[in-house]
């Protein structure tokens, strides 16, 4: 079967075998490119099927999810509902160092599992998993009703927490760079930059997006730090302090009270098709991978999710 990896000469589509072992076998219908592939792809991390945003169907026809999370389920994380947290032995995710979805076919444990509601198509489900992501940056926000919240970044997941937001009843608005963000980001009824926030999710993870964060927050104000920062988190130091400003990290996503956050996107999807007609840019078949890679990478391709077709 053709899977997607990165090689000495860059992302290829190869021939590998079948996938085995236990678990559920899927035929893969979608698999979104994140940010984090780009990035594992530029430092020519190699040695796995990349992809963890991925949902297919099964041997009889039942459509699903896959929330990549690897974890053990035992550890004092993984029982007070987050295993993105869990400190067991072998935990961690599918497509990052170990074998994702970016292929035709893919075994994986049945918990992983989300059966899709059927107002959600199959090759939509994908963007399910940066949903969660912002879901879960907002959850750790603690975002209530009558805040304002501002998003500082425009790709998918700046998107989809604006959406996120809005769908949840929260007064929020976006700052994106580019001009086709800008665009979507209306097409979600989301707004422009105005004022100071209660909140600010800085989905972008740049020096410049956390020094716009820190501008944009009123005094007192919390700012998530969402965005992936390989080194130190640099955060301005004079206006943090002057504003007693309070910086929450957010990773992956979870559960609360049983509830597992990516069944909430789900939901969320079903109900609003526009937002994955608006955040899904570009779709390539597998065999065009390399060239799938390299729009996601270009934000003046116009860009905001590419996803593979198998």
């Amino acid at each position: 079967m053709f899977a997607v990896v990165n090689t000495d000469d860059g992302i290829r589509t190869v021939e590998v075998d079948e996938p085995g072992g236990a678990g559920v076998r899927l035929s893969v219908a979608a698999a979104g490119i994140c940010g984090t592939d780009v990035m594992f792809a530029n430092l020519g991390v190699t040695s796995f099927v990349y992809g963890h945003e991925f949902a297919g169907v099964d041997d009889t026809g039942n459509a699903y999810f896959v929330e990549p999370t690897i974890y053990g389920g035992e550890c004092a994380e993984c029982r007070a509902g987050n295993p993105q947290r869990c400190t067991e032995a072998g935990h961690g995710n599918l497509g990052m160092y170990r074998d994702g979805g970016l292929a035709e076919a893919v075994v994986v444990p049945e918990y992983t599992l989300l059966a899709l509601p059927p107002q959600l198509d199959v090759k939509d489900a994908c963007l399910i998993e940066p949903g969660a992501v912002a879901w879960h940056a907002l959850r750790r926000a603690q975002a209530q009703p009558g805040e304002r919240i501002l998003v500082v970044g425009g790709g998918s997941i700046g998107l989809l927490t604006g959406a996120a937001a809005q769908y949840q009843g929260l007064d929020a608005d976006v700052d994106t760079r580019h001009n086709h963000q800008l665009t979507a980001a209306e097409r979600l009824g989301l707004g422009r930059p105005e004022g100071t926030y209660d909140v600010v999710i800085d989905a972008a993870g740049s020096e410049s997006s956390l020094a716009r964060s820190a501008d944009a927050a009123r005094p007192g104000g919390r700012i998530v730090a969402l965005g992936v920062y390989r080194t130190t988190l640099p955060i301005p130091g004079t206006q943090s302090l002057v504003k007693e400003l309070t910086y929450v990290n957010s990773i992956a996503y979870g559960r609360h009270e049983g509830v597992r956050e990516v069944e909430e996107v789900a939901s969320m999807l079903a109900k609003k098709p526009d937002i994955a007609r608006t955040i899904i840019t570009h779709r390539f078949p597998i065999q065009e991978a390399r060239e799938a890679f390299r729009v996601a990478a270009d934000r003046g391709a116009g860009a905001i999710k590419v996803v593979v077709e198998p």
